[in-house]
């Protein structure tokens, strides 16, 4: 009933078809990131994007000490929500995807090694969107 409701009200866009090839999105995610992203030009680098989609931390440093944190809340919940389901999703479907995730977790823990997941599927998502191009796991999870 919900999917048919989200065909309905939703106009979809070439982005929405290059997401569903990323592994761990399906229609839904692919929806919420097309929708909340908007135009990727919008966003000048990478970096700017993944900052959007709170997949790295507004910790201030200097002189390696810890001197404050940003605002912590900035940028787009729909986005970070997204992108962690899909690092979720991608660790069960993606052998590639999961080796890194494994790698991580061996020198940090699992949520450090899941938010690594979900910033590296972030800047696979941007790069797709910004070259107009289907995603390849090579690139991303090498």
């Amino acid at each position: 009933m919900d999917e048919k409701r989200l065909t309905e009200r939703v106009k979809l866009r070439a982005e929405f078809h290059l997401l569903k090839t990323v592994p761990g999105i399906g229609e839904r995610l692919a929806t919420v990131i097309m929708l909340e992203t908007g135009t990727v030009a919008r966003f000048a680098e990478v970096g700017q994007f993944s900052s959007y989609c709170r997949c790295v931390d507004s910790v201030r440093q200097s002189n390696g000490r810890k001197k404050g944190e940003g605002n912590t809340r900035n940028g787009n919940a729909y986005l970070a929500w997204a992108f962690i389901e899909a690092a979720n999703f991608a660790l069960m479907q993606c052998p590639p995807a999961r080796r890194c995730y494994e790698r991580e977790q061996r020198a940090t823990n699992r949520v450090v090694a899941l938010k690594a997941v979900e910033h590296k599927l972030a800047r696979a998502c941007y790069y797709m969107l910004r070259e107009q191009q289907s995603f390849d796991v090579t690139r991303c999870f090498t």
